[in-house]
């Protein structure tokens, strides 16, 4: 019997809000996948470290996803040092979960930038790459990338029950133009996020004066 896939949706979560969230349940439903675990890196491999720790951007993964059934927060690259690299993140997934089919959810975006991540070809030998897009939406790839895509290209979700890795399903969502960049600059203008992330996120960011720092640093006078 084919077992349902698990989802992986890895990120700073900086913080985490619904342009993350919408997407994975949508995932969740229509991929029929057991579970989608959100991953918060230790330290970013692609940019500036975050502003607040990695253990409090992983409290707030999992106040964001405590009523969702087929969520879960996932501490495992905070148990590992150094940089945080996907390719390492499924191989330990790989060796806990056995056979299991994995599904690593990618924005188009990071789709894009994949050829700079570590060990990039290897992440079709531990999960399947399912690519987030907008509805309607073409995807004109890079030829590295396309030449990367071709033999693996899915185009039945059901083909991520068959193997536990190795194809890539493009899949359309829907995209909240939210970023937690527009979170932060919000925070730090002294304005209010609320209806772009959960409230329980919200609130934990009030009452433990989460970017506080950026507050400070854009109020003082040049």
């Amino acid at each position: 019997m084919a077992l349902h896939p698990i989802g992986i949706l890895g990120g700073t979560f900086d913080p985490i809000h619904y342009g993350h969230l919408r997407p994975a349940l949508e995932l969740l439903e229509t991929l029929e996948l057991a579970e989608v675990r959100f991953v918060p890196c230790r330290v970013p491999a692609h940019r500036a470290a975050p502003s607040v720790t990695a253990e409090q951007r992983l409290a707030l993964a999992r106040l964001a996803t405590a009523d969702q059934p087929g969520f879960v927060a996932d501490d495992r690259e905070l148990r590992r040092e150094g940089p945080s690299y996907m390719v390492d993140t499924l191989a330990s997934l790989r060796e806990e979960l056995g056979d299991a089919p994995l599904c690593l959810l990618l924005g188009a975006d990071a789709f894009r930038e994949l050829p700079s991540w570590r060990c990039w070809r290897e992440l079709t030998r531990w999960a399947h790459l399912v690519v987030m897009r907008r509805p309607g939406a073409t995807q004109l790839l890079p030829p590295l990338l396309a030449e990367f895509v071709a033999p693996r290209l899915l185009d039945d979700p059901l083909a991520l029950r068959r193997e536990p890795a190795g194809g890539i399903l493009f899949q359309p969502v829907t995209q909240l133009d939210i970023s937690a960049t527009r979170i932060r600059a919000l925070l730090a203008r002294g304005q209010s996020p609320r209806y772009l992330l959960p409230e329980a996120v919200l609130a934990a960011i009030r009452d433990q004066a989460l970017y506080r720092s950026l507050f400070i640093e854009t109020s003082i006078p040049a």
